[in-house]
């Protein structure tokens, strides 16, 4: 049975995102000890604080998964130069109401994948600020902003050969990053 179960957080809803393919692949790279849950966010609605006493069966779920995983994995597009709602939308959900937060010291590591050249590196700027608010200690090397080329997965939907080395030394860290944070 696995020693540390992974909240993972896709900041992207399209069927073949390419993040979701990155969490799933990047998944593999970790220790048995390790295992990842990618938790549903498309179904929550938009976040209005006069629903804090009453919140959604989805919110509440949302929540006790969050309480339940040692750590999280932000994994996420980048949408004009920004975070995508759908994840801010997530993440206002699950720190709500103000003093129940289920992400307070939640240790987290942050990737993302996109076409363009500098990857989703403005998102996941945006994303840290967010998670040091909510108390969260995020790793901050190595960063990961992953243009995605030919290559990036094998056929079978594997980290290709040209990235396993970065993202397998990404992942190391990251293990090691939980395990200090989770004791």
């Amino acid at each position: 049975m696995s020693q540390y179960q992974i909240a993972v957080i896709v900041g992207s809803l399209r069927k073949d995102s390419f993040n979701r393919k990155l969490a799933t692949a990047i998944a593999k790279l970790a220790p048995p000890e390790f295992s990842f849950k990618q938790l549903e966010i498309g179904d929550l609605p938009l976040y209005n604080q006069d629903d804090d006493a009453n919140q959604a069966e989805s919110v509440k779920r949302l929540k006790n998964e969050i309480k339940a995983a040692h750590g999280l994995l932000f994994v996420t597009a980048e949408y004009n130069r920004g975070m995508p709602g759908v994840l801010k939308n997530a993440i206002d959900h699950a720190s709500r109401p103000y003093g129940q937060s289920a992400w307070a010291g939640k240790p987290a590591g942050v990737l993302g994948a996109s076409v363009g050249t500098i990857g989703t590196a403005i998102a996941q700027q945006q994303l840290r600020n967010v998670l040091a608010y909510l108390d969260m200690p995020t790793m901050g090397q190595p960063e990961a902003f992953i243009q995605v080329k030919d290559g990036l997965f094998d056929e079978a939907g594997n980290i290709g050969a040209s990235s396993r080395d970065f993202l397998q030394a990404w992942m190391t860290q990251y293990v090691a990053w939980i395990k200090h944070h989770a004791a």
